[in-house]
Parts: structure tokens; C-alpha cells; sequence
């Protein structure tokens, strides 16, 4: 529980970094629904409709969804796909669903990488766009200086984003409360669109104009994308401050600056070439390209620190290798950056905004990622509803049914998008869930295989009574906890010794965020010098061996790191035809193993304490 005292500090700083996404969709939303690929016609019937869509959209699919249900469903202070899978997985095993919902949860973190490629090629490009209705001269530059500001964007994550981050929150701030005043003083002028929040305006217009209202949802999402990230971020801040910005500043401002855009739409039919930007005064527009251009940063900055952290998340949980993770901070944890996923990053929204050339022909490829995001988000918080709040079915189908059908319009109207550019987010899930799924068979298979060459520590003990022992401790890191470690045996047969002290270590993740100190390790003296420590650690928690043998004072081991040996066994794999795994993917694995970040790096172990030992491995 947050302070009253942190309470004004960590609500500026959502306001910074959760609502960036949401809080740029203004940019294109109108502009796209009346002027992209599925135009609707600019009359005040229309108008209406679509204002009263939008706000309805947001009441029910962030409002209601998001902030009032699904951020209910923790994992000890954390959000996200990754989390809420790990929070139901344990849970479902009694029910013999965990199959089924550990796909949803993968193929939703899969999405998200989809989303978080898209989100700032379209939103920079968008806000540069704003040049062009400053002088139609500048449209040659409107590219270059788009991949300009990305480029830059992505190079500066290796520094960290700490100093620049606390100026998040207060141009966030600047940005939505001119959203507010723009929107305002358009409503004033025009007060009578505010009849637009009657929601039989919406109503009527899926019931007069049903095949418009399907196609016009494709891009009323856009109003809601980012949405999500209410629930994802929530770990940063806390419900209570993400709830306090939504509620008394982020929702009003972005509500009066859709009305007032379509207020002015009714006015000037003509200003739907980019309604955003025409509801400033001309001597403004530059500035005001310039604010949006920065807050299209910040809310590119939320998406790729989100990938950042979903990253280590999934390689905490065993769904990636391991991949180097830099903490550009020493005070907050949270502060990381992995490479891999930066420039991989960089690498696709630079192809998408070459590719594409522009916002609108993005805003095709935008929504079917948060669509299909948003339907498992459901589907998931559906089971914990019935699994762990112990909802009555009954209550389950009429909550989670009636979100489920929301979201199944919306996903629908985006599936008409695939031909247009949607192809790419789903492809680009269709990537990362292969990769996420073929490393998690892998490392099973591996076990197994692993498990197949063990021989039980019993036995071992028994036959090693006429060893040769040497001073010192040897720690065998393991990714079991039973048996005898490969590395151990290879050793022994090869060097024909044993230290007088031989710790077994496996670190294990749990589905918890973080682990309390008290349970983090469960330590075992077996006979002849041998004992067997295992070392838990949570998702979001970065593994740290030395760390965790200072702690085992507690237990009455000491260890000193220059007396210490670490063996590791490094895995050679072997693909061959088998019914287990595809040829193809057993290969995938055999490349992901081999590129990992090495154990010594990811442990924290001191590289001139360690011997590796190979082993090959055929699955």
C-alpha cells in the first residue's frame, strides 16, 4: 500500500508513462474512422453516433473492463497477460484447463509484441503528420523526420530512460490539459454535441446503419488501444493512483477533445483532413506539433519499457532463453533494458513506418493486436473469476459474457483489417508465439531427456565411498531437483575427484511477482558432504547467486567465493526426426540455446570461478 504522501508523486508519474498510448490515440481516431480506408460520411447523424461509440467504448471497455474488474485481479501488485496467466495457472491444474490457459496468456504476450511495434510508428508518425497542415511543403519531410525521432528514441534506451522519465509525467499532464482546453472551447461554442453522451445515439446508429457501425469499429478501437496498459503497468504504481488519474483528469480530457472535434466537425465538414490539429488557432499549429511529436515519445517510451519488462518476465517463467538484462538504475528495479528486444523493436517499427508511409495506412495494421489482447484478457479474468473470487457461474456469464461480446465486435470489425495491414501484428504474434512455445517444449523435453541420464542421489552417495576428495566447495547449478546433475557425473568421470563440500543449486520461478526473503531458499544436508540448496525467485526478481550463498549464514553454511568452483553444464542439442517436436522447431530451439545469454552472465556468477561442462543433448 502506497503512502498518502507518495500518493501525488506516483499519480503524475501514471499520468507520465500508463496513459501515453490512450492519451495520443486523438491523433488519428476521428480522422481515421471518417477518412481512412472505411470512410464514414461527415454528417451530424454520423457525427453523433460515432461520439456517443467512442465514449461508450471507453465507458465499457477501459472504465468498466480495465480499471473496475480486471485490475481487481492481481498477481501480488502486478498486471499483465504473463501475469494474470501465472496468477490462474495454478489455480486451472484442479480444473485440467492449465493447457488451454497457458496458450491464451502466451499468444496474448505474443500480441502484445505485435502491438508494441506498431504503437510508436504510428504515433510519432501521426504527430509529424501535423506539418503538413502547417504547409503542404513540409510532406516530403514528414518521413525522415519520423524516422529520425525513432531512431533516437531507441538508441538512448542503453542510457536509461531514469532523468528523462521524471519529466514524463509533468509534459503528460501539459498534454492532456490541452486536449481539455482544445476540446472545451469547442464544446462551448457547440454545446449541444454533448447529447452525444445519450448512448440511444449510438444505438440508433448500429440499428440504422448496421454494415457502417461494424466497419466504423475497426477504428472507434483506436479511441480505447493502450487501454491495456492500465492493467499492465499497474505494478509500477498501484490501482489507487492509475484509478485517481483515469477518473479525475485522463477520461474527462480525452472525452471533451473527441467532442470537440466533432463538434467542429460539424461546423467544418472540410477539417477531417486532421480534426486534431484544425481545432487549434493557426499561430499555434507548430507548437502544437511539436507537444504532440513529444507526447507520442513518452507514450513509444511506456509501449517499449512494457516490452522490456514482459520480456523478463517471460524469461523468468521459462518461455525465452536467457537474453542479457541491463538495470539502467540502481534505485529503481524496475529500470531495465534488454537489448535484443530494443533492437528488434527498432528493426520493425522502422520497416512498418517505411513500409506503410503513412498514419492511415497503419491505423489498417492498429486493433487487431489490443483487439485479440483485450479477448483473452477477458476469457483469462473470466477463469479467475470463477476460480479464485468464487463468483457464482451465473454472475461469471452475465459479467465476463457480456464484455466477451464487446470485445468479439470489436475483434471482428479489425478481422476485416487483416488484408489492409492487420496481417502484420498477427503474423507478428504468430512469430512470437512459435518462439515462446518452442523454447517452454524445448526446456521440457530437455528435462526429460535430462531426467532419462540421472541416476537418483541414493545411489550415487552409496557408490562414492572410495572417491579422492579435495579442499574447497564445488556448487553444480541444476535445473532439477532430484538426482544427480549431468555436470556432476561428467566431473567425476573425467577428473576422477570430489570436493569435500558439494552443493546441488536450482533456482526455481514461482507465479508470484516476488518472494519473500523468508521463503526465497530451502536448504538440505545429504550424507558425505553433499547438500542440495534450491533458491526461488519471483518473475519480475533477477537471480543472483552469490547473493542468495551469503544468506545461507541463516542455515549454518558459509561460503567463501574464492575457495568456490560454480559447474555449469552448457547443452549441446541435436534435432532429429521425433514425434515430441517438429524437425523445424527442434532446430529453432537447438538456435535459441546456442545464442543464449550464457549462465555465468544471467547468475551473477564471477566468470573466473566457473568450469563448464558440455553435454549433447538429442530431442
Amino acid at each position: 500500500m502506497h503512502s498518502r504522501q507518495a500518493l501525488p508523486a506516483l499519480t503524475v508519474s501514471a499520468i507520465g508513462v500508463v496513459f501515453g498510448d490512450i492519451g495520443t490515440s486523438p491523433l488519428y481516431a476521428m480522422k481515421e474512422i471518417f477518412n481512412g480506408h472505411h470512410p464514414i460520411p461527415v454528417t451530424p447523424e454520423n457525427i453523433f453516433g460515432i461520439l456517443s461509440l467512442i465514449f461508450w467504448s471507453i465507458m465499457v471497455l477501459v472504465s468498466i473492463k480495465y480499471v473496475a474488474v480486471i485490475m481487481r485481479a492481481d498477481n501480488k501488485g502486478e498486471g499483465g497477460s504473463l501475469a494474470l496467466l501465472a496468477l490462474v495457472t495454478e489455480r486451472a491444474k484442479n480444473a485440467g484447463m492449465t493447457w488451454v490457459i497457458t496458450l491464451l496468456g502466451i499468444f496474448a504476450a505474443a500480441l502484445f509484441y505485435g502491438d508494441s511495434m506498431i504503437t510508436p510508428a504510428i504515433s510519432v508518425l501521426s504527430a509529424v503528420e501535423g506539418l503538413e497542415i502547417v504547409t503542404p511543403a513540409l510532406k516530403p519531410y514528414v518521413l525522415p523526420i519520423t524516422l529520425t525521432v525513432l531512431t533516437a528514441l531507441f538508441f538512448i534506451q542503453k542510457r536509461g530512460t531514469g532523468t528523462v522519465g521524471l519529466l514524463f509525467g509533468p509534459i503528460m499532464i501539459v498534454w492532456f490539459a490541452i486536449l481539455g482546453v482544445l476540446g472545451g472551447i469547442e464544446v462551448a461554442r457547440n454545446p449541444g454535441v454533448l447529447a452525444a453522451l445519450n448512448p440511444m445515439y449510438a444505438i440508433n446508429f448500429v440499428g440504422a446503419h448496421t454494415g457502417l457501425a461494424f466497419l466504423a469499429l475497426g477504428s472507434v478501437v483506436l479511441a480505447v488501444t493502450g487501454g491495456e496498459a492500465l492493467y499492465t503497468d499497474m505494478g509500477h504504481f498501484g490501482p489507487f493512483p492509475i484509478r485517481l488519474a483515469w477518473f479525475g483528469f485522463v477520461m474527462p480530457t480525452l472525452v471533451l477533445n473527441y467532442f470537440g472535434q466533432g463538434a467542429l466537425l460539424l461546423n467544418e465538414p472540410g477539417a477531417i483532413t486532421s480534426p486534431f490539429f484544425h481545432l487549434g488557432p493557426d499561430w499555434a499549429l507548430v507548437p502544437l506539433v511539436i507537444l504532440a511529436t513529444v507526447a507520442t515519445v513518452i507514450a513509444s517510451q511506456a509501449v517499449i519499457s512494457g516490452a522490456f519488462s514482459v520480456a523478463r518476465q517471460a524469461i523468468q517463467m521459462g518461455f525465452l532463453p536467457r537474453m542479457l538484462i541491463v538495470h539502467t538504475s540502481g534505485k529503481a528495479k524496475g529500470q531495465i533494458y534488454v537489448p535484443f528486444t530494443n533492437w528488434t523493436l527498432y528493426l520493425a517499427v522502422i520497416a512498418l513506418v517505411i513500409g506503410f508511409k503513412n498514419s492511415s495506412n497503419l491505423a489498417a495494421a492498429y486493433g487487431i493486436a489490443v483487439t485479440g489482447t483485450m479477448l483473452i484478457d477477458t476469457i483469462l479474468v473470466a477463469f479467475v473469476m470463477l476460480l479464485m473470487w468464487r463468483w457464482h457461474w451465473a454472475t461469471v456469464a452475465v459479467v465476463a459474457g457480456s464484455l466477451l461480446m464487446v470485445d468479439l465486435a470489436f475483434f471482428s470489425a479489425n478481422a476485416l483489417k487483416i488484408p489492409e495491414g492487420g496481417w502484420f501484428p498477427i503474423a507478428m504474434g504468430l512469430v512470437s508465439f512459435t518462439v515462446l512455445t518452442t523454447w517452454r517444449l524445448g526446456r521440457r523435453l530437455v528435462g526429460d531427456e535430462m531426467a532419462k541420464q540421472s541416476i537418483p542421489m541414493d545411489a550415487f552417495l552409496d557408490s562414492i565411498f572410495d572417491v579422492h576428495r579435495v579442499n574447497g566447495t564445488a556448487v553444480f547449478m541444476t535445473s532439477s531437483k532430484e538426482g544427480v546433475p549431468a555436470a556432476l557425473l561428467h566431473n567425476l568421470k573425467h577428473n576422477q575427484v570430489l570436493h569435500e563440500r558439494v552443493v546441488l543449486v536450482t533456482v526455481q520461478t514461482t507465479d508470484t511477482p516476488y518472494v519473500n526473503e523468508l521463503d526465497r531458499m530451502y536448504l538440505h544436508k545429504m550424507r558425505k558432504g553433499f547438500v542440495r540448496l534450491i533458491i526461488r525467485y519471483g518473475f519480475m526478481e533477477d537471480p543472483d547467486i552469490p547473493r542468495a550463498l551469503e544468506r545461507c549464514k541463516r542455515f549454518g553454511e558459509s561460503f567463501d567465493l574464492m575457495e568456490t568452483t560454480f559447474y555449469l553444464s552448457r547443452e549441446t542439442i541435436v534435432p532429429k526426426l521425433s514425434r515430441n517436436i517438429l524437425p523445424l522447431r527442434a532446430r529453432l530451439f537447438a538456435l535459441m540455446t546456442k545464442n543464449a545469454t550464457s549462465a555465468t552472465e544471467f547468475f551473477k556468477i564471477p566468470p573466473d570461478r566457473v568450469v563448464e561442462l558440455g553435454t549433447q543433448l538429442v530431442i
